[in-house]
Order: C-alpha cells, then sequence, then structure tokens
C-alpha cells in the first residue's frame, strides 16, 4: 500500500474535467488499497505535499499546470515521484506548435499550419499575411490556440471572412494560436500505456458526434453528444498504421507512462495526421483512455493501478 495524492481541479479551463478525473481515481486507488489523499490544486500546493508527505503523486490535472511541465517540475523540486510523462515531455506535447514541428521534422503526418503570437499580428502585420495563408491552406481552416486541451478554443474559418473572429477566439485562450488545414474524416484516438518499460497500444476510439460535424468540449464531455466506437471500424492495415504511427508520436516527444494520441484519417485516401499528443488524458466516464482500456480487457481499477506502477519506467 502506498500514500497518494491525486492532484486535480487546479485552475485551468479544463478544472471540472479534471476534478471529475480525480475523482474517478481517488475512488479506484482506495479499492485497491492506497491511503488516498485528494488535492485541489492551488496556491497552497507545496504545503499540503509537504504536510501529508505522500509516497506518489497521481496526476489527474489536464490543461494548465499539470500538462505543461509546471506541476511535474514542483514534484521533481520536492523529490516526490508522479505518474506520466516528465517535464520536457510535457512541455513539448502542451505546445501544439512545439509538437507538430517536431513531428514534422520527424517525418510523421500532421496537418499544414502556420503559427503566430500576438506580437506577430499586432508588432510584424502578420495579419497583412492571411490571404497568402488562406491560399495555401484552402478553406475551411481550423484555427487554434498552441497550448489548450479538451478542444477549448478551436473555430472553424469556413470563409476568409470568418478568421479575424475565429483568431480573437484563440487569442483569448493563448498567446499563440495556429491556423491548420482541416482533415475532412474521422477522429480517432489511439491510447499508449507502458507496460514493464515498453509502451504498447490499446484499441482505437472513433469519436462520432451525434449533433454537430465537429467534435468539441461539449461533444466531448456531456453524455449523448457523442457515440464512441472502440474498437474502431477500420481496415486491419488502416488500424496498424495509426497505432504505429502513434507509438512513434509518443517516443518522439518523451512521452512516459500513458498518453493519449489524437488522429485524423481523412475521408478520400484515408491518410492519417496526428493532431496532439495528449499527457494527461482524461480519466472521465466519457473518456477515450478507459474506454479503449475496457476494449482491451483492462478494468478501470486495473488501468490506474498499470499507471501508478509505470512510475520510473
Amino acid at each position: 500500500m502506498s500514500r497518494v495524492a491525486v492532484l486535480k481541479g487546479g485552475r485551468s479551463l479544463e478544472r471540472q474535467v479534471s476534478l471529475r478525473s480525480g475523482a474517478r481515481v481517488q475512488d479506484a486507488l482506495e479499492r485497491l488499497g492506497h491511503d488516498v489523499i485528494g488535492i485541489d490544486v492551488g496556491t497552497d500546493l507545496v504545503d499540503r505535499l509537504a504536510a501529508d508527505r505522500p509516497d506518489v503523486a497521481f496526476v489527474a490535472l489536464h490543461g494548465r499546470d499539470g500538462e505543461d511541465g509546471t506541476v511535474q517540475e514542483l514534484l521533481e523540486v520536492m523529490g516526490i515521484p508522479y505518474t506520466g510523462s516528465g517535464v520536457s515531455a510535457c512541455i513539448r506535447a502542451a505546445d501544439k506548435v512545439l509538437a507538430k514541428h517536431a513531428m514534422r521534422d520527424q517525418g510523421i503526418p500532421t496537418p499544414d499550419f502556420y503559427a503566430f503570437n500576438e506580437t506577430a499580428f499586432q508588432a510584424l502585420g502578420a495579419a497583412q499575411a492571411l490571404p497568402a495563408i488562406e491560399s495555401r491552406l484552402e478553406f475551411p481552416i481550423v484555427v487554434k490556440p498552441a497550448g489548450q486541451g479538451s478542444a477549448l478554443g478551436i473555430k472553424f474559418a469556413r470563409t476568409a471572412a470568418d478568421v479575424p473572429a475565429a483568431l480573437v477566439a484563440a487569442f483569448s485562450y493563448d498567446r499563440k494560436v495556429l491556423l491548420e488545414r482541416h482533415v475532412p474524416g474521422r477522429d480517432l484516438a489511439v491510447s499508449i500505456l507502458a507496460d514493464g518499460g515498453r509502451a504498447t497500444s490499446l484499441p482505437i476510439v472513433e469519436a462520432v458526434p451525434q449533433q454537430e460535424d465537429f467534435y468539441d468540449f461539449e461533444a466531448r464531455y456531456e453524455i449523448g453528444r457523442t457515440k464512441f466506437v472502440c474498437p474502431a471500424q477500420l481496415d486491419q492495415a488502416v488500424a496498424a498504421r495509426a497505432s504505429a504511427i502513434a507509438l512513434e508520436s509518443y517516443e518522439l516527444l518523451g512521452c512516459a507512462g500513458f498518453a493519449r494520441v489524437d488522429l485524423m484519417l481523412e475521408r478520400d485516401d484515408e491518410a492519417l495526421f496526428v493532431l496532439e499528443v495528449n499527457t494527461v488524458p482524461g480519466l472521465t466516464e466519457t473518456s477515450l483512455l478507459p474506454q479503449a482500456a475496457e476494449a482491451a480487457g483492462i478494468s478501470f481499477d486495473q488501468l490506474i493501478a498499470r499507471i501508478l506502477g509505470a512510475i520510473g519506467d
């Protein structure tokens, strides 16, 4: 039995999702016989950790602070082992622009994109380059903040007239945004789970929105808004290729323990493109990692035990 601090909540826009993930993790850890301390991460985090003296920390903190390496760095300073990826992997994965450049350099397929920070628009006249960008990416264009998860702040610009409002929305979430080629097709998720130091892929989940044509924040977390198919009904060769690309992305960024890689399968030619790598994927009732684990015959409690057991692999 270990004394486990479950880090959840926090100050990000994904706070409510994180609280739900953390609550499920706590319940599972208690069923597994651990001494569990739930910590809603705030300004008293260091004091709480120093007072409670956990053996390990289970990071269920989504978004800002939890997935960008911040809390991982703090845990390392305090000498507390923790679940999931280390500092550098979290930094690279959390910044979609950094991650996509790394993928492109490595030859991993990711949708074409251009990225700018606020300075480029305010001081360097990047807005004047928008027509050239739009002609190269073609419409519709996906406009998204560089550092948010759960589809927060993502907008479709179907015409040039939609771009300014989409940029304003994206900049309200982050100081850096990217304009990305829209890939029409199927939304796939490949979850990765470490086992004895070796990363393996779980059955692929396909998310099929039931009311919209876009898998947005509400569709992800409101029961009934999305149909999830797991294992996804894919040609065997396509499924193998998706898993291989996901594992390559996981390893490229230096991830550890567990992660989820989101991809698009293009409708016309079945080309695969990596959208992002999530180092602290959701663990709620509608989250994709638990669904993939269940399809592989791994119960939620077993999943949590394996994530905890992978610390240090």
